[in-house]
């Protein structure tokens, strides 16, 4: 059996913009997708010596709007992956849709051609947040763009929606929550609002009191993992839930560090242990796939210490969460003030351990940014002194804020675990 790769496909392409979007995307400019369908199947086939070693088991059209781009297209753009890499036939084929751009005799095609899985932009069911937010379409068309996924033959379908939208309660979240389980989904993406820099949103409702608050928001994420939990989604990533078997295998490549090319502008890549990421704009990423442009925007090279990292930081989203042996095969260093750390924050009620795996409770994933930062401070930080070649990787490291009223018990337990470490070299 050969490595795995996952494949993404960034299609920059919308109808209009969504108002808390900051991902790259354009509106308005459909005159190109020609010219960028060229420029992307060039691409893919000049990668097919990068992509030969590899047995591709996920392939993801994202975008902007992949349904605004058209069914023949992502077509063309699979027909390319088919020929140019080795694509599994038990692949999983993601697409991308918006309920204002679906057509059946596309999902039809796109069904027909191999593509096995729709993720549907949802993002709520009440139709006045709906418009808040700049979207498109109404609930009622997001049920229609569901019946018509069931009725092109699609059995694996995921829903994004949003919580922690202007003026909404729990109640309100309820009552999206509920009517998106009416629809039977394999898969729910769940998502806090971000207001994102640069974004209409951002500038609207910034420190805005309609916006709910910390405490209103973790109500409502508490109350999504356990009520999708009760309907038999169990959570298995802080934002994702999935029927058992319906877990998304190419976000999962993502978080368990395994390998992923991207194509398109803004699209990142990890192979064999290089990230990079291409410009993010469509006429430089043409011009740069005819040989016009440099197309790389960033490029690093992972050593262990990094990978180490970025295994804990990644890996604790999870539900699953780590082990010591995991952790072992990335980066040879002592595991015990890790499973300190674990057992102090069992304590807290925001840790659990299940045979030899450690993972975040619901309560620690509220706070997992500032659990991680201890852990990843645990892992280097009573060695640091005695590393210097650590020290600036470590000083880069961005700290994150505290949970309020939790300050004392982590100096506490920083002053502890140095101590430890000290007697330990």
């Amino acid at each position: 059996m050969g490595k795995r790769l996952g494949i993404y496909i960034h299609i920059p392409f919308c109808a209009s913009k969504c108002a808390y979007c900051d991902f790259y995307s354009l509106a308005g400019c459909d005159r190109r997708m020609p010219d960028y369908q060229s420029a992307l199947l060039s691409h893919i086939s000049e990668s097919q010596d990068s992509m030969s070693s590899f047995e591709i088991d996920s392939i993801y059209f994202g975008g902007g709007t992949p349904s605004h781009y058209g069914a023949k297209r992502i077509v063309g753009i699979l027909d390319e992956l088919k020929r140019q890499g080795n694509v599994r036939l038990d692949s999983e084929i993601t697409v991308e849709v918006n309920p204002d751009s679906v057509k059946l005799d596309e999902l039809k095609l796109l069904r027909r051609e191999g593509v096995n899985r729709l993720s549907v932009g949802v993002q709520s069911a009440d139709n006045d947040l709906l418009k808040i937010i700049g979207r498109r379409h109404n609930f009622r068309q997001a049920q229609n763009a569901v019946d018509m996924a069931r009725r092109a033959g699609f059995d694996n379908v995921s829903l994004d929606l949003i919580y922690g939208l202007p003026s909404q309660n729990k109640g309100d979240w309820a009552q999206t929550l509920s009517r998106a389980l009416e629809l039977h989904p394999e898969h729910l993406s769940c998502y806090a609002l971000k207001l994102e820099e640069g974004t209409p949103m951002h500038r609207e409702y910034l420190n805005s009191p309609l916006i709910p608050d910390d405490d209103a928001q973790a109500d409502m994420y508490l109350y999504t993992v356990e009520t999708l939990e009760k309907y038999g989604l169990p959570q298995y990533e802080i934002s994702n839930f999935a029927v058992p078997g319906y877990e998304s295998r190419h976000n999962m490549k993502y978080w368990t560090l395994e390998d992923y090319m991207g194509f398109g502008p803004g699209a990142h890549s990890y192979v064999n242990g290089v990230r990079y990421s291409y410009i993010r704009s469509l006429e430089g990423y043409i011009s740069a796939v005819k040989g016009d442009a440099q197309i790389i925007d960033e490029y690093e090279q992972s050593i262990p210490v990094q990978s180490a990292a970025e295994y804990i930081m990644l890996g604790m989203r999870l539900c699953r969460g780590i082990n010591e042996d995991e952790y072992h095969r990335i980066y040879l260093s002592d595991w015990t003030p890790l499973e300190k750390t674990f057992e102090s924050f069992r304590s807290k009620g925001w840790a659990r351990k299940n045979g030899d795996r450690w993972s975040l409770t619901p309560s620690g994933m509220l706070i997992s940014n500032s659990l991680i930062n201890v852990m990843l401070e645990a892992q280097t930080g009573t060695k640091v002194e005695y590393n210097p070649w650590f020290k600036p990787v470590f000083e880069a490291q961005e700290k994150q804020t505290l949970p309020q009223g939790d300050n004392q018990w982590f100096e506490e337990f920083y002053r502890r675990l140095a101590e430890d470490g000290r007697r330990d070299v």
